[in-house]
């Protein structure tokens, strides 16, 4: 088949950019439409941020007040295949009669919903989505994650949106696609309201240690070290074996400690030895001894030192941009495409630079059929994904195309089970945490999906997995970088088993490179990437990012690259395999950390809650215990309405708070004048009277809030109720892509351990009954 590329017009914004440079590291044509003065982004960081975000897509300039320029979009939108849309859902929405066009509108909140009008930054969404309520110590201020995270969140999942429509678009009308960054954000939390759904508990900021599982930020004896205890007896074993050698155990080799109930019951006990111990260590010395030794620990580095990760520059992750004369090194993209290619380079467009496009005549990529053949199916109807992943960031990536109609088998064994089923830390019930089949953790990221239990040891049980591998259009694991071939399946193995497979790989740091058979969790993919080194409130105040944000970026990259494969198979032919590194995964939605240090010479230092351009921006306390409210102060209009609201209309038009920077130099006496209107308020009635007067914020959320008392998301429908056959009816995290038409659902609630497994063998393997009963009667199935 001949290969064409795929056109995109970007109607860009802070929700919306991230998604045209994904779609720019897919190959698409990426045609940026700014006004006569350019994109924001031009002007800040000297140029670099537009540099960033984007580089390698083409510039035409067009003034969409004008009603020429609308009608000359209209043309530019004829021969385009996918319109990313960021424009306010109180401008007058851009429609293109073009039924092949895919058209992904990218807001705060939704085109729907009694909140798709309020205004909003990444803080108040950050606040509204849950975030920000899992990030900061128990007894301070909430955080933001840096680097606009909330933003990354909406771009990826517009990303995939755009993919999927592409898909949809064979079977009829392209369809329009709806995403709100809260639901993105809202569905990122890890645990964050799985534990109120499932054990009616709202945890708290969790400061530098994980609430789930015996991992948190260190002190080393030059920055910090993020790690742990791991999740195996191994791990504790190693840990104390190396304690011991160097004669810092103090009273861990008694008995007692070899209870894992024990460790976790008094962790603060062994975290305070662990503390003295890593104190005498430089970071980088520590995590190589520890990862020689089978040990998740990692350095947390910042922007200079992720440019010399050695993992990561063998892998030529980082590219170069382009600016005239000027070459400057940037972040690459969350994974090689397609087929193993690395862009190595791309170009800044110069403004209006491909004004000839407008009057091009193009036909777009794909041509609609006759009629619609799959009405109220899900876009990825018809593909079959064999899901060897387990914990979270294999399980969310199949999550979503499940929920968006691939038929997933989970491929499960009882001699290996998911440690989500199992594990008391994380099962998440309400009940035991014995039952494999009652834990919300688990229930929450594997809906939709089939389980197979089959014993992958034995010859018998791989020659069944081979037979499934080649009745299946997509493989997806997340094992370690040498596990796959270990079990004889190579990617040539696969292709030897279907010739045109979409092979999917998910390890911590790839299949190639120094570091490949490094151990890594969540955390440590955010200590590497300078995620958590840029948590924190000044250099030496690092809090951390400590729940499993890099899962989330991780499957979410995932599905991406999955969902792109298949539309490259569909118009090329061929499959492939896409060695996603999770590392490189949280790298590329690190921002303009890298670029900034490489072009201006600053070296990015976290920032706590302000903004290099908003001030006052913020969180600030409410009536009632733990209860902040988020507040962004983009310009005049915004910093008047606030002056108004907290009673000071003489600093509306002060001259001591004219520019931000005025405002900044005196942000504490700005912050108790807003703090004494809030503190005597409920946050939502705060929340309410700032949106009435145009100005973002937004309640800080936790898992309560979001399925309880938020207006927006109950009237649309974000979560889900179905009902589990073991444990009973519950709500689930909804669908953050909304496609009106072949858009997916929640069909069903998770399945038990095995409950597929004949079906399976029967139904799409062919097996005659005898051998399945064989099977059985020899352990190969469970």
């Amino acid at each position: 088949m001949a290969e064409s590329t795929v056109r995109v017009v970007e109607l860009s914004s802070p929700f919306t950019r991230f998604a045209g440079r994904i779609l720019v590291g897919l190959g698409y044509e990426v045609v940026l439409v700014e006004p006569p003065e350019g994109d924001p982004t031009r002007r800040e960081l000297d140029g670099y941020a537009f540099a960033h975000w984007h580089a390698g897509k083409r510039s035409v300039v067009l003034d969409l007040g004008a009603r020429a320029d609308r009608a000359a979009l209209g043309d530019l939108l004829a021969s385009a295949d996918i319109l990313l849309d960021g424009t306010d859902t109180r401008s007058e929405p851009i429609v293109a009669e073009h039924d092949s066009l895919v058209h992904v509108r990218v807001t705060p909140f939704g085109v729907s919903g009694p909140h798709s009008g309020w205004a909003a930054t990444n803080l108040t969404v950050a606040a509204m989505g849950g975030m920000m309520a899992q990030v900061g110590t128990p007894d301070g201020a909430p955080l933001s994650l840096p680097e606009g995270q909330a933003e990354q969140l909406a771009g990826v999942n517009a990303a995939i949106g755009a993919l999927l429509g592409l898909r949809a678009r064979r079977f009829g009308r392209a369809p329009f696609v709806d995403i709100s960054a809260q639901e993105c954000v809202a569905a990122s939390l890890e645990a964050g309201t799985l534990a109120y759904l499932h054990e009616d508990r709202v945890p708290g900021r969790p400061g530098r240690v994980h609430p789930l599982v015996p991992h948190g930020l260190f002190t080393a004896a030059d920055g910090f070290l993020g790690g742990g205890l791991g999740g195996s007896p191994r791990m504790w074993d190693a840990t104390l074996r190396w304690l011991v050698e160097e004669g810092a155990q103090e009273d861990l080799d008694h008995p007692r400690w070899s209870d894992p109930v024990e460790r976790k019951n008094h962790q603060d006990h062994i975290f305070a030895i662990l503390q003295r111990f890593l104190a005498k260590w430089p970071k980088e010395e520590f995590a190589v001894r520890a990862q020689e030794r089978k040990l998740p620990w990692a350095a947390v580095d910042g922007a200079a030192e992720l440019l010399v990760n050695p993992q990561l520059n063998d892998r030529d992750f980082f590219l170069d941009v382009v600016s005239g004369t000027q070459v400057t090194r940037d972040l690459g993209f969350g994974f090689a495409f397609p087929e193993g290619r690395r862009v190595r380079e791309l170009t800044v467009a110069e403004l209006g630079g491909s004004q000839s496009l407008i009057a091009e005549t193009r036909t777009p990529t794909s041509q609609l059929p006759a009629d619609d053949p799959r009405p109220g199916c899900g876009s990825l109807d018809g593909i079959r994904v064999l899901d060897l992943t387990w914990v979270l960031a294999g399980p969310y990536c199949t999550r979503i195309l499940a929920d968006h109609g691939a038929e997933v088998i989970k491929v499960e064994s009882l001699g290996r089970p998911d440690p989500t089923r199992f594990a008391p830390a994380m099962h998440l019930s309400r009940g035991p945490h014995d039952d494999p089949d009652t834990s919300g953790y688990f229930n929450d990221v594997n809906r939709n999906k089939r389980s197979i239990t089959l014993d992958t040891r034995t010859p018998e049980g791989l020659e069944v997995l081979a037979d499934l591998i080649a009745a299946s259009d997509v493989v997806i694991e997340n094992f370690s970088s040498s596990v796959m071939t270990r079990m004889g399946f190579g990617y040539e193995r696969l292709r030897e088993l279907r010739p045109d497979i979409v092979y999917v790989s998910m390890s911590g740091m790839g299949h190639t490179g120094p570091r490949s058979s490094w151990v890594s969790y969540a955390d440590i993919v955010s200590a590497s990437t300078g995620l958590t080194a840029l948590t924190g409130w000044n250099a030496d105040d690092v809090v951390g990012v400590i729940y499993g944000h890099g899962d989330i970026v991780a499957g979410l990259q995932a599905a991406t690259a999955t969902v792109a494969a298949l539309e490259h198979r569909d118009r090329t032919g061929r499959g492939q395999h896409v060695d996603l590194s999770q590392l490189e995964a949280m790298a590329a939605h690190m921002g303009t950390a890298v670029i900034r240090s490489t072009g201006t010479g600053r070296v990015p230092e976290p920032q706590g809650n302000t903004h290099t351009a908003y001030a006052p921006h913020g969180v600030f306390r409410c009536l009632g215990a733990d209860r902040w409210v988020s507040i962004a102060v983009r310009d005049q209009a915004d910093w008047r309405a606030v002056c108004e609201l907290i009673g000071h209309p003489d600093w509306a038009a002060g001259e001591d708070f004219r520019t931000v920077e005025q405002r900044r130099a005196r942000d504490s006496e700005i912050t108790a004048a807003i703090t004494a209107w809030t503190r005597t308020l409920p946050v939502q009635l705060v929340t309410e009277a700032l949106q009435s007067a145009g100005v973002p914020a937004g309640s800080v959320q936790d898992g309560r809030d979001l399925v309880e008392t938020d207006a927006h998301l109950r009237a649309r429908g974000f979560y889900v109720r179905r009902t589990h056959p073991r444990a009973g009816a519950f709500l689930h995290e909804g669908l953050p892509i909304r496609l009106d038409r072949m858009g997916g659902a929640i069909h069903c609630a998770a399945p038990l351990l095995g409950a597929d497994t004949d079906s399976v063998l029967r139904d799409i393997l062919r097996y005659p009954p005898d051998r399945i009963a064989g099977l059985h009667a020899m352990s190969i199935l469970s």
